[in-house]
């Protein structure tokens, strides 16, 4: 059985303890590799060898340390057939989706990072004859990357490229869920020519070696995205420790359509983004709310476009969903639509677990899940489930709906249905989310920033916001001697 190893100071090793845990294929629901239970020892491994290399790292010239990241960008582009049945077979996702997305967002990931640092401004303010000021930009040292299960190297990637892109040195730990492509783009490092230390993967629990990272006292930023308890958790360790931190949590993620939307493409697009890699993307949208003169329309269209929706083996190319991540996930998101029954919400499509034949009897499937006739406030509407399941809820009006999109703790993203421009962003405007769609759905562009309001995070993440995070500004000032 294959064994993914810890990537530290440019060497594939062993975990220190000798100790492994069990890598499952969500889809047959079975073991198919090892994963290293690493601990302290480890992370302080890493941390040494990041140190180490961070003086000669961070006194590269932007150019040097931009084509080594186009050597890593490439080689992800020449691999993307081998990254993405990893990815699929890891996590559950159809192959299709991981070819076709996730991999090819890894490699942008890098390569915007890498062409960004060779354009990158500093201010400059000129006092006239007193002087002048200007910014300075530095890398901030040994930072931690700690990244999730939904978006394997998709998400692992979009906080190293920038971090490493800046000059920093990386501790890093991808999710213990879905770590082969992460120790995939260790080999791919070193093939890269990627200095030893640059970049350090460890694998392992979050209470072993994330926690390690963030107590770690050399390791001086936190990117992390993940679960909100976990966000809140690593706040409490590392802001006393005057970390820098950039949280990208949860999200109940409003979808508001008005009935002057175009409205085959509202349901097209509604139904992508509610289901997408099995609702398991933190910007998807799990509650719709419909103007009321077109909800029952919608709602027709709506699940007839489900029928076409296939659950099906990953590697299936006719596949639209594949397996939940997890046996635990799997049973996580069936006790909330246990909930909903008892909140006295009617499932009005799906609601059960699919047992494939043969070799996939044993996966983790899930009908997409529509709900309705739940309060919007109910326990159902107001918690994030991260899973194939959506409630529809009527609505009568602008201030109603935004009412009810704002209710919840959380404030990541929205999308926003109409052919009025000044609805559209006056709405827009109203609804707290750090990020809205107008007419559409996660469409990127990788210079925006990312980020969410409320107990969806804190700090931004994409283009120069993600240099800006991972380097410390310093003021220069210079006078004139008369």
């Amino acid at each position: 059985m294959k064994k993914i190893l810890n990537y530290i100071d440019g060497k594939l090793q062993e975990p220190m303890s000798g100790q492994f845990l069990d890598n499952y294929d969500p889809s047959r629901g079975k073991v198919y590799s090892l994963i290293p239970q690493s601990e302290e020892k480890d992370v302080e491994l890493a941390t040494k060898a990041a140190e180490k290399a961070f003086p000669e790292w961070s006194a590269k010239t932007a150019k040097e340390r931009s084509s080594i990241m186009m050597k890593i960008a490439n080689l992800i582009d020449e691999k993307l057939e081998e990254l993405a049945h990893a990815e699929s077979l890891d996590n559950g996702k159809p192959y299709k989706l991981a070819k076709s997305v996730d991999i090819p967002r890894a490699r942008d990931n890098f390569a915007f990072f890498a062409t960004a640092i060779l354009h990158d401004e500093a201010p400059f303010y000129n006092m006239g004859n007193s002087g002048f000021n200007y910014t300075l930009r530095q890398a901030i040292g040994v930072v931690g990357c700690i990244s999730p299960w939904n978006l394997p190297l998709y998400l692992f990637s979009w906080k190293i490229a920038p971090a490493i892109a800046s000059g920093n040195c990386v501790v890093a730990k991808p999710s213990e869920v879905t770590p082969m492509t992460a120790y995939l783009l260790s080999e791919i490092c070193i093939e890269a020519g990627m200095p030893p230390g640059v970049l350090n993967i460890v694998h392992g629990l979050g209470p072993g070696a994330g926690q390690a990272i963030i107590d770690h006292p050399k390791i001086k930023a936190i990117s992390f995205t993940g679960g909100t308890k976990t966000g809140e958790h690593i706040a409490r360790v590392a802001g006393p420790k005057f970390k820098k931190l950039s949280l990208e949590l949860g999200g109940k993620n409003p979808n508001i359509i008005f009935a002057d939307c175009d409205f085959e493409k509202a349901v097209k697009t509604s139904v992508r983004s509610s289901f997408a890699n099995q609702g398991q993307i933190c910007l998807c949208g799990s509650r719709i709310f419909i103007e009321r003169t077109i909800y029952e329309k919608f709602k027709i269209a709506f699940l007839e476009r489900l029928k076409g929706l296939k659950v099906g083996p990953p590697e299936e190319n006719d596949s639209r969903m594949g397996a939940l991540v997890s046996e635990d996930h799997l049973e996580k998101v069936l006790s909330y639509i246990e909930l909903a029954k008892e909140e006295g919400g009617s499932i009005i499509h799906g609601g059960n677990r699919i047992h494939l034949d043969g070799e996939y009897s044993k996966g983790y499937f899930l009908e997409p899940t529509v709900i309705e006739g739940l309060a919007f406030d109910c326990r159902t509407n107001q918690e994030e489930i991260f899973g194939p399941v959506v409630s529809l809820c009527p609505f009568d009006s602008e201030e109603e709906v935004l009412m009810m999109a704002n209710s919840t703790q959380y404030g990541l993203a929205a999308t926003i249905w109409t052919e009025n421009l000044n609805k559209a962003h006056r709405v827009a405007e109203k609804v707290e989310s750090g990020i809205v769609w107008i007419n559409c759905w996660l469409v990127r562009d990788l210079r925006t920033l990312f980020g969410g309001m409320k107990s969806s995070g804190v700090g931004r993440e994409g283009g120069y916001e993600a240099l800006h995070f991972f380097t410390e500004a310093k003021n220069v000032c210079f006078q004139y001697d008369h």
